[in-house]
């Protein structure tokens, strides 16, 4: 991912809901009932870990009794410590008590809540791309430090992979033609770090690097959804036995699941884009725009798909008198800057939202060259009377710029395509009438009329018409 576009916007949960989700969190609910247990008498390590002679009593107050008992209630402590629900008094005594963070669990507002919550997250993240202990204990050299070369592990190549992961976790669960509240398969999000972008038929070695990128994250996933960042159906232990061994069960090698299925939750997606922000990229969350002016609606829905600016659209008039917003929208939609087609397309679609008490603010621009067109459209649309009838060179300019609009919204998508096809269907001297249109953006939109017609005789139209338009405005 880049820092320097936006990602498609979140659709964020109300923090409220958010910090419920976040104090029932396994993690940090077995955190905060540690920090309240803990008293005069407990005992903690010189790194701050709870004393081992005391791990058995936490497993036993936070409900734990399997084999990992006391590693879970060890990483509780741990979490409670970072968090600030625990402050040690003395290191050397090695005593501790009730931090003031405790406080913000009950009666701190959901944000102070949830900034507790990131500090979890953040211990856990970083825990997460930590080899298994065993490993680590392997690998400490006679003075006590580990050696990472016999590890063959980087610690700052794992944290960027897992930061890239979840990175790409969350850009397709907001992207609009993404899974959304869906999972994701684990082997494709592991080959969305391995595979190269283009490349056809993976490689047997490329396989083989996405084979071990799903083990690890599989490994990563199991320690990541108990601070409820994700919901993770792990990777089926049938797939890692012995090829050797006889399954106890018929099973289909075709179920994707079994490979592992993620979801991110709506805690996962705010703490995620909280540390998106933090790292520098712009993710923005719906909703952001409903307190600003028309301009700054306009133009930041400008990069969101369709669902997304619509339900920002609909949120920033629900703060308005509908006439105020449409006048509003219509005085920010104005302009020949690059933008503006794609602006007015936003003013097109947020007007659509309006009713008809908007009426007297499209009439106000009936004459203006720039929105005539669209106050037309939007009059004829409701079935308003004496709606004046077009110039014809109001229909090319406002032709072009629509054109120029979805070209900047989509790119050369289908629907593009085929406007462009009917649009030339429909006119038979569309071009030789097109070229001459005043607007920035004619001579733009002729190439690319030129570039997606599938007809090669009306392509070279729309070329030459371009050539005709660029050469009149360097004229």
């Amino acid at each position: 991912m880049s820092d320097s576009s936006p990602l498609p916007p979140v659709r964020l949960h109300p923090e409220a809901e958010l910090a419920r989700a976040a104090l029932s969190t396994p993690l940090l609910s077995r955190a905060a009932r540690l920090a309240r247990w803990a008293g005069p008498d407990t005992r903690v390590d010189a790194g701050g870990g709870l004393a081992e002679e005391q791990l058995p009593a936490a497993a036993e107050l936070l409900g734990l009794s399997d084999e990992d008992a006391a590693a879970y209630a060890s990483e509780a402590w741990r979490v409670a410590v970072d968090t600030g629900l625990v402050e040690i008094v003395d290191e050397e005594a090695g005593t501790v008590r009730a931090g003031e963070e405790l406080k913000l669990l009950t009666g701190g507002t959901p944000a102070d809540v949830l900034a507790v919550w990131l500090t979890a997250l953040e211990t856990v993240v970083a825990d997460a791309s930590v080899p298994d202990l065993d490993d680590l204990v392997d690998a400490l050299d006679e003075g006590g430090e580990i050696d990472f070369s016999s590890l063959d592990w980087d610690p700052e190549a794992e944290a960027e992979f897992l930061d890239g992961v979840l990175g790409n976790l969350y850009l397709l669960t907001v992207s609009e033609d993404g899974p959304g509240d869906g999972p994701v398969p684990l082997p494709a999000l592991a080959a969305s770090m391995i595979v190269p972008d283009g490349m056809g038929e993976p490689t047997n070695d490329v396989l083989e690097q996405v084979s071990d990128a799903m083990m690890r994250l599989d490994d990563q996933f199991r320690v990541l959804e108990p601070v409820g960042l994700v919901e993770y159906q792990p990777v089926d232990e049938g797939l890692m036995a012995d090829a050797e061994e006889e399954p106890a069960a018929p099973v289909d090698d075709t179920d994707v699941a079994r490979y592992g299925m993620v979801r991110l939750t709506p805690l996962g997606a705010y703490g995620l884009r909280a540390r998106l922000l933090e790292a520098g990229f712009q993710a923005p969350a719906v909703g952001e725009l409903a307190d600003k002016g028309a301009d700054a609606l306009l133009d930041g829905t400008a990069a969101f798909g369709q669902s997304a600016a619509r339900a920002e659209t609909e949120q920033w008039l629900a703060r308005r008198e509908p006439l105020a917003a449409a006048r509003e929208l219509l005085a920010a939609a104005r302009g020949a800057d690059a933008g503006a087609p794609l602006r007015r397309l936003r003013c097109q679609q947020a007007l659509s939202l309006i009713g008809t008490e908007a009426e007297p603010a499209l009439r106000e621009v009936l004459d203006d060259p720039e929105l005539g067109g669209l106050a037309r459209v939007w009059l004829s649309e409701r079935g308003a009377a004496q709606v004046p009838a077009p110039s014809e060179e109001l229909v090319f300019w406002l032709t072009i710029d629509t054109v120029a609009a979805q070209l900047a919204a989509e790119g050369n998508s289908e629907e593009l395509q085929a406007l462009v096809e009917g649009l030339a269907a429909q006119h038979g001297g569309f071009f030789s009438a097109a070229w001459r249109v005043e607007h920035p953006a004619t001579a733009d939109v002729l190439e690319a009329m030129g570039r997606l017609h599938p007809d090669k005789k009306v392509a070279k139209e729309a070329r030459k018409a371009a050539f005709k338009a660029r050469s009149q405005h360097s004229a």
